[in-house]
């Protein structure tokens, strides 16, 4: 069976046990942030019907697994229950009976692989991930020196400079310049001019898979809302009282359809924490243009198979 891959990473590091920032539990009062019309809203605040030409027999699959468990009240989280929710992920997502022939589909002992984490201080991809992604593929044979986990420092990375294969992972957030920081923003350290992808919102960042280090590298994209952030205003902004334990991964083919995903879980928290909508600001519409302009995934909701896996309650979506 052929490996997916989207047209849509430096060398492991030991377990460090760093805690992810916590607070309090996911709000029920916002129920399911579904329907095609708040989809829309969420990117550019635009009328309800902005996606003409949807079929809905086109879908983009995308796995949401959580665990009640994955993180206890100190921040700290089990390996083992991360492990166990990656590995039902990726079966269910692969359409495979055994985790080890899921994961045979992403990895192959001939790939150099690039592991494109996020080391942003306040809310960085957990090691206990990036460690796990690491095992898996030298489980299937890839050769731990052809293995790199890297964000900021990629392009000069020999590892990504030779590599055939990236896992895109990093932690949901919002963000001063695009709305939210999530997988599509994530490879901009693969650019030459950071800031010539801001203007607009960062409108184009989809633009990046077009990058010779990234195009049609893609093999797995990996939403991670253990301890997603849902507010703040201002550059590198980062408050406490707006993370909270959702204890998920989102996992897909697709990063338009994953980044989707988790645009709408962030505003369904925050209608439930501020009792109204109040709208990213500025608006995620990277997301929206990566499917509208790029053609790169699917944002629409209506063309998006949402499997929900685990632990059901305050789901927001």
């Amino acid at each position: 069976m052929p490996r997916p891959s989207a047209r849509a990473m430096r060398p492991a590091k030991p377990t460090s046990g760093r805690s992810l920032p916590v607070l309090g539990s996911t709000g029920a009062g916002a129920g399911a942030a579904g329907g095609f019309g708040a989809g829309a809203s969420l990117f550019l605040n635009s009328p309800l019907k902005v996606f003409g030409n949807s079929n809905p027999g086109d879908l983009s699959k995308v796995v949401l697994i959580r665990d009640n468990n994955v993180i206890d009240d100190a921040g700290i989280v089990n390996k083992d229950i991360l492990e166990k929710m990656l590995d039902e992920g990726i079966m269910k997502l692969s359409g495979m009976k055994f985790k080890e022939d899921a994961w045979a589909m992403i990895f192959k002992p001939d790939d150099i692989l690039g592991i494109k984490t996020n080391v942003w201080r306040h809310l960085s991809t957990p090691t206990e991930l990036e460690d796990l992604l690491r095992e898996k593929a030298i489980g299937m044979g890839v050769i731990p020196e052809n293995i790199s986990v890297n964000d900021r420092g990629v392009k000069k990375d020999p590892v990504f400079q030779k590599s055939t294969a990236l896992i895109n992972v990093r932690p949901m957030r919002t963000h001063n310049w695009s709305g939210v920081g999530s997988l599509i923003k994530n490879y901009i350290t693969f650019a030459d001019k950071l800031p010539a992808y801001h203007p607009d919102s960062c409108a184009d960042l989809a633009t990046l898979y077009d990058l010779p280090m990234i195009k049609d590298k893609t093999r797995l994209n990996i939403l991670v809302m253990l301890t997603p952030l849902f507010h703040g205003v201002g550059p590198h902004h980062f408050n406490k009282k707006y993370v909270w334990k959702y204890n998920g991964l989102i996992m897909g083919f697709d990063p338009v359809a994953v980044d989707s995903t988790g645009v709408r879980i962030l505003q369904a928290k925050r209608k439930d924490y501020f009792q109204e909508d109040i709208p990213l600001n500025p608006p995620a519409k990277h997301v929206f243009l990566a499917d509208t302009r790029h053609k790169l995934g699917t944002a629409d909701p209506s063309k998006i198979e949402l499997i929900k896996l685990g632990w059901q309650e305050d789901l927001l979506i």
